[in-house]
């Protein structure tokens, strides 16, 4: 697989209820580290809208 080169960086505040839920979803899903799941997530969620 292709390295993707990431220049941006975007922060972000999260409850600790989020923060559980998305570490949650990437135990389960196997997702090596946070900010892949977050952006796994991100991908879903705009796939869902139709973009």
């Amino acid at each position: 697989m292709a390295k993707v080169l990431r220049e941006h960086r975007v922060p972000i505040m999260l409850t600790d209820d989020e923060l559980q839920a998305i570490d949650d979803w990437r135990f389960e899903n196997r997702v090596p580290t946070r900010s892949e799941a977050i952006r796994r997530l991100i991908e879903i969620a705009l796939k869902s809208e139709g973009n």
